[in-house]
């Protein structure tokens, strides 16, 4: 096999892996999934962010990374454990990366903290599920 009949192989597979991952957040945005942001660790100053969609599975806001394969969810987020400890809009460096307008939640989870970020009319949703849970949820503004 020859050097182009290789690099052909290769490009093919990268386009497949790429229409792969555009037909999966299709999937999951016509199946009711938004778009939001995450990162893991909120002290990274304007790094570390991961773009996904987001769905609501009845107590569970499941969260797809969207440069994943995977078939499942990368993060679910209980909503008795989820706790919403500040509320920011976008620093310069993060604005590069994300919609304009959106806004950041730094969240709890009863195990680690994150932040999600989101447009206003998503924030909007998230937050009237997010009251919507039984007396025992735990919301701060």
């Amino acid at each position: 096999m020859g050097l182009a009949r290789i690099l052909e192989l290769v490009l093919l597979t990268g386009a497949l892996v790429i229409a792969a991952l555009a037909l999966r957040r299709l999937r999951l945005v016509r199946q009711g999934g938004i778009d939001v942001a995450l990162r893991t660790r909120p002290k990274d100053a304007g790094r570390g962010w991961h773009q996904g969609v987001g769905r609501y599975q009845g107590d569970g806001f499941a969260w797809f990374r969207v440069s994943s394969l995977r078939s499942g969810p990368d993060r679910v987020l209980d909503r008795d454990q989820l706790e919403i400890v500040e509320r920011r809009g976008l620093t310069v460096p993060e604005s590069y990366a994300m919609p304009s307008g959106a806004v950041v939640l730094r969240c709890r989870t009863g195990v680690d903290e994150l932040e999600l970020a989101m447009r206003q009319d998503t924030l909007t949703g998230f937050l009237s599920w997010l009251e919507s849970a039984p007396p025992s949820g735990r919301l701060r503004r």
